[in-house]
Parts: structure tokens; sequence; C-alpha cells
């Protein structure tokens, strides 16, 4: 047979690393681009048909133009505050007016009951955007004016701005801080100078062309992002394409060790890669598209802009890294040299450590899956005690924010929900009912109709198609439990109004809304992942027992990784909860990419199954994976501990969560209870395919044959 000509065979390689430096180049920028097309104000987190979704779109018909409200908090430095200072604070308001982006006249400042702050509400225009942080800024400046007082500002306004500021250079810092974390691990586990910058660089690479289809598409509104989805974008994009990719060198090195043809070293380790990497990223993909089905919207912004990123992921590792790896030979992994994988039946096992893990799961495999299998439901024991019911408003920003400490200065002298007051929307013709059964609410502090001035109380009520808004103060902390049940009691209340067609919205009703809705989406989201998920599984492994026992285990490993985050957050972090979309992200995010390296173990462990039989395929394959999975764990766990750069708590939940998940996957799942499962059950994991079958008897195909026997070719050049 004809031998291709050598540069014919270095063509696709050398095109392929051209194409890839070339999407480098041209898409590179747009990672820092996202941000213009990324939309971070609070409309972004609220259920899609929630009740106080539709009082949201209801009101603006009240407002002249749309605005974001600001609210100016004065609190005395000592005693009273007396008519000098009220008229001090007037004057300000009179100049804050002039302000560019302040929208109207301010409301006069009112003073609380007991003389020790005043308050005033500003309009500010939406359209800041960026701009936010300094305006609001400039307005806490100006204000800070009237003597003997400290100046805040609170209100969605701040909060806005507050958000701006915490997801300001995420395309900086994040980055930066995740690449830097992968590539120090990657230097500390491979010892390589050259592979570690390789599948950095590949991954920088799959970022950039994912930030440029997921910027186009958000620009003509097909997606939509935030800062919270970029962020999570560039973590899955980086952590995925970085797994994949130690999963393709690892397989490159042993097939290279055992050719010494980097050619078809390359080919051999697509090829025996391939299934693994397209099933493990068509699990994490399909399982967020899966979160198109919630009803919260930056969860269903997540789903396809994810999915984007691991596509992108999957294709670089299978294209750009195949190509580089040999166009570098074994010089990728200088200063070592590829060597064989370790025979774990073989005395130089003896002193590896998954030679002994190996040895361990073969001496007693029952005894290894029930220690484990115990030790994790002890700590899934503790899931109930999640408190999943939304994170506090104190606790939003990791550290605190200007806009925490105004707020609870202003409930501090005013009724605890000033600033933000329940919104009820009645036809006009029921308003004095409506108003009555509001005021007669347990846990309602004041009532009052909006008027043509766009305030509340002091005129007329605004009448818009027939339509009256109406803002109910209550007497507790907008984000405490209280609050949650006076809105509870409200709605009940309003709704038995004959013919007023109340709804009830508002920052409270707007955090009620979003766990009841939480909560459903996990019914909902939860099985239609599980089922996709064995589906996938149940194509690779030709299997039904198997894939049932690994959606079972990482199933296990969610409970218990969530179990432990309750304590944790509880009495290390001190969270007053959790924000209730971090058991579905936990979800989503655990059992998938668990689910991938139990793919990444058990592809393997069938293929040497298929020559060896279930006991030495099971040994062989834990053998063979182990090193490289536990590094792929650890990068994942490090990538995503790297959200905690952005002072949030949401993705401070949801970097611990993950981290701590797939750590705990990597060590107890993948390494000891699958394969002690495996090993104890015996073939029978393995049916109804032939392996099953026939008793997981070694059945050696031709290629195999080449593959094993003694001596490797003779080396090329590389």
């Amino acid at each position: 047979m004809t031998s291709t000509p050598r540069f014919l065979r270095w063509l696709v390689p050398a095109a392929l690393i051209v194409v890839w430096l070339a999407v480098g180049g041209a898409f590179g920028s747009y990672a820092g681009k996202l941000g213009e097309v990324a939309a971070n104000d609070q409309a972004s987190f609220l259920p899609e048909n929630a009740e106080s979704t539709r009082v949201t779109e209801q009101r603006k018909a009240f407002q002249e133009a749309e605005t974001v409200p600001a609210i100016v908090v004065w609190e005395s430095e000592g005693g009273r505050l007396d008519e000098t200072r009220r008229e001090q604070a007037d004057a300000v308001l009179a100049e804050l007016a002039g302000v560019e982006g302040v929208e109207g006249r301010p409301s006069p400042a009112v003073p609380s009951e007991d003389g020790e702050a005043l308050r005033a509400v500003l309009q500010l225009s939406p359209d800041l955007d960026e701009e936010f942080p300094e305006v609001v800024d400039s307005l806490r400046e100006t204000a800070g004016k009237v003597e003997g007082t400290s100046a805040h500002i609170a209100g969605p306004a701040a909060t806005q701005a507050d958000l701006s500021e915490a997801f300001a250079g995420i395309d900086g810092l994040l980055l930066a801080v995740a690449l830097s974390v992968v590539l120090l691990i990657l230097l500390l586990v491979y010892r390589s100078v050259l592979l570690p910058l390789v599948i950095i660089l590949g991954s920088v690479f799959a970022l950039a062309l994912a930030c440029a289809i997921v910027y186009f598409l958000a620009r003509e509104d097909v997606v939509r992002v935030d800062g919270q989805v970029q962020g999570i974008l560039f973590i899955l994009v980086i952590g995925a394409a970085t797994d994949y990719g130690l999963l393709l060198s690892a397989r490159f090195r042993e097939e290279f060790a055992l050719r010494g043809d980097r050619f078809a070293a390359g080919r051999a380790a697509l090829r025996r890669s391939l299934g693994a990497i397209t099933a493990s990223g068509a699990t994490v993909a399909l399982a967020l598209l899966a979160l198109l089905l919630s009803d919260l919207r930056n969860n269903r912004a997540l789903g396809p802009v994810g999915a984007i990123g691991i596509a992108c992921a999957m294709l670089g590792a299978l294209t750009f890294l195949p190509a580089a790896l040999v166009a570098l030979g074994r010089a990728a992994y200088w200063p070592a040299r590829p060597k064989p994988p370790v025979d774990p039946t073989g005395p130089e096992s003896a002193g590896g450590v998954w030679g002994r893990v190996a040895a361990l799961v073969d001496r007693s495999p029952r005894r290894v899956w029930a220690t484990s299998a115990v030790c994790l439901a002890v700590a899934a024991a503790f899931f109930p005690t999640l408190s999943s019911k939304g994170v506090p408003l104190s606790e939003t920003f990791v550290g605190g924010a200007p806009s925490v400490t105004a707020q609870e200065k202003l409930s501090e002298h005013f009724p605890g929900g000033s600033g933000n007051p329940a919104v009820i929307i009645a036809d006009a013709d029921r308003l004095a009912p409506v108003v009555a059964a509001a005021s007669d609410t347990e846990g309602v502090a004041s009532v009052a109709p909006v008027t043509d001035s766009g305030r509340p109380g002091g005129g007329e009520p605004r009448v818009v198609d027939g339509r009256v808004s109406i803002q109910a103060t209550l007497s507790d902390a907008s984000d405490s439990d209280a609050a949650l049940r006076t809105v509870e009691r409200l709605r009940a209340s309003v709704h038995a109004v004959d013919g007023a067609d109340a709804l009830v919205g508002g920052y409270t009703a707007q955090q009620l809304d979003t766990r009841n809705t939480a909560r459903e989406d996990r019914a909902l989201i939860i099985p239609v992942v599980l089922a996709v998920i064995l589906v996938i599984l149940v194509g690779l492994l030709r299997s039904l027992v198997m894939p049932l026992l690994l959606v079972a285990t990482v199933a296990l490993n969610f409970l218990a990784t969530l179990g432990v985050s309750a304590l944790v957050f509880e009495h290390l972090f001190g969270f007053g909860g959790t924000d209730p979309s971090i058991p579905l992200y936990g979800f989503v995010f655990l059992v998938a990419l668990g689910v991938d390296y139990n793919i990444f173990l058990m592809t393997r462990v069938r293929e040497e199954t298929r020559r060896h039989g279930n006991r030495l395929g099971v040994l062989k394959g834990l053998v063979a994976t182990g090193g490289v999975i536990t590094s792929a764990g650890v990068v994942l766990a490090a990538t995503f501990a790297a959200l905690v750069v952005i002072p949030l708590s949401f993705l401070a939940q949801i970097a611990f969560v993950v981290a701590f998940g797939v750590l705990l996957d990597t060590v107890v799942v993948r390494s000891l209870l699958v394969p002690a499962l495996a090993r104890d059950i015996g073939p029978t994991v393995w049916w109804p395919s032939a392996l099953g079958r026939d008793g997981g008897g070694a059945r050696t195909r031709p290629e195999d044959a080449e593959r094993d026997r003694s001596g490797p070719v003779a080396p090329d050049a590389g």
C-alpha cells in the first residue's frame, strides 16, 4: 500500500491551526464586547408570566416616561433634624433636578416619625446603562451638602448602579483569574511547558468564537445576555474546553507512546475520544437547553447561551487541539516523555496512586461502594435544611454595597417596606374597596393611589385605560419572611374584591413569585434533564443497567453537595438564605458535568472490557483515566471557584456548589463508587448488550489486536 505523501499528512493539521488562529484574531475582542449587549437591570431576574411581572408591565402606563427611582436618605449625625436642615435638603433637591440623567422634579423631603431622617425620591433615565454608577455617585456627593447629616442613595437606581459596578470588568478580571488558575494547575499536574499553553490557547479560541456568536445573536434579540449569564458562559467554555482538551491530550500521549507515529497517534486519539467528548458535550448542552422550559428570564437566557459555549468548546477540542498535538509531537509534553499506560495487574502499578486505588476496588469492591454510598447519604440527609427562599437584600452583594447600606438606613427610620412598596393595579371604579381591603391587611403600614403627579397621595388618582395604580407600604423590611407573608395576605384581600381584577406586584411580590416559580421549574426541568441524560448514556454505552447506575450516583452526589452546602452557607458563610435558582443550577451543572466524568471513565472501561473482560476492563479503565479525570475535575472546580471575584452572593453560592460538587464527584463517585459497583455487579452492568450476555469475556477486534502488539512501531521524527 502506498503511503500518503508527507506534505499531505501535514496539510489538514496546518489548515486547522491557521483557521483557529484566524478565529482568535477576528473574534478575540468579542468577549469584551458582550457587555454592550448585556442587560443588567432587575427585570432580567423576573418570572416571565408571574403576577408581579404583569404588574411591572401595566405600571409603565402610569409613568409619563419610563424611569428608575432613586431614594435619597439623609440621616442625622446626632439628634433630630430641624427646619433648617429640611430647607437645606429641599435646596439640594432643586440642585439635583439639574443633574444629567434626572427626569422631572424630585419629591419634597419628607421627615421620619422619629425626626432623625429625611427622604426624597428622584427619577432617573433608564438609558444611563453603564453611566448609572457615575450618576448615583454624583447624586450621593451632592446630597451630602446638607450639614449635620450623612447622605445615602437607595432604591432600584442604586441597586442597578451597584450591579453595574459588580459586573464591571467581568471580561477582564474573571477571565484573567480563571485562565491563570487553570494554567497554574496544568503546569503543576503535567510538568510540561507547551501542553498547558496549547490547551489554554484552545479554550481561548473556543471562547472567542462563542462570544462572537452570542454577541451577534444578542444584538438581534435572538438570545438575552446579562452579567450573570456572561460570567457563567466564560467559566463554562474555559472549564469544558480544558476538560475535553485534557482527555484528548492524555489519549494522544498514550497512543503516541504505543505507536511512535504522531499522525497515527492523532487519528487513534481522536477516534477513541470522539464518542466520549461528543456524548459529554451533548449531555451538558441539552441539560442547559432544558432551562428554556423555565419561567425565569435569566434561566431561559442561560440555556441557549451556555449550549453555544459548550458546542464551541467541543469544536475546539476536536479540531484545533488534535492538529496542535500532531504538529508538536513529543515536544508537547517536554520535558516529560510520553509513556504507555500502567497495567493495573502488573508489578509496576504498585507504586502508582491509581494502581493502588484499582487494587483496593478489586480487593474489596462491596466495602468500597457501600462506604462511599453511606458517606454520601449522610451528607445528603442535610439537603432538606437548605433554605432556597431567596437571598436577603442585605446579602445580595458580598461584602456589602452602598445601596444595601442606604436601604438599611431607610428601614431604620421609615416603615420597613419604604423604598420598595407593594404595587396594586386595579380597576378604577373599584378603587375605594381595594384601598380599604389593602388597608385592613395585617402588615400593611399605609396605602395611597398614585396621582397625576406620579407620586402616591396628594391629589386625584391617575386613571389609565380604566385602571389605577396603588402603593402599599409594608410594615416589615421588603426582603423579610414577614413581608412575603404580608404580600400573600394582601393578594388574598384584593383578589377577593369583586370586579376589581386587582394584581399585586413590587419588589416583595417579585421575590415571592421568583421563589414559587423556581420551585415549579425544578419539578419540570429536573425530570427532563434526567431523561435526556439517560437516553444519551443508553445510546453511548448500549446498556440499561450501567446508565441507571450512573444517573443514580450523580443524583446522590448532587443531594450530598446541597446537604454540605446547607451547612456551609449557614454556619460558615453566614448566608440567611440561598437564591431560589441555586438548586436548579446546581442540578444542571453537577448532574450533567458529573455524568461527563462517568462518560469519560465508562467509555474507556467498556473499550477495555471488550478486550479483557469486565474485571480487568474496570481496573484498566480506572487506572488509564484516573489522573486525567481528576485533573479535569480540579480544573473545572477551580474555574467555577473563580466566579467569587464577582461580588454577588448568587455567583458565590453557585461557585461553591459546583466546585465542591465536582470535586466530590471526582474523588468519591467516579474514583470509588462507580468502579466498585461495576466490579461487584460484574458483567451484568452491561446488560442487555453483548458484554452482559457473554459474561464480559474478551472479544478482541482487529484494530485492538494491532494496538496490543508488543512494542511500538517505528517513531517519526517528532
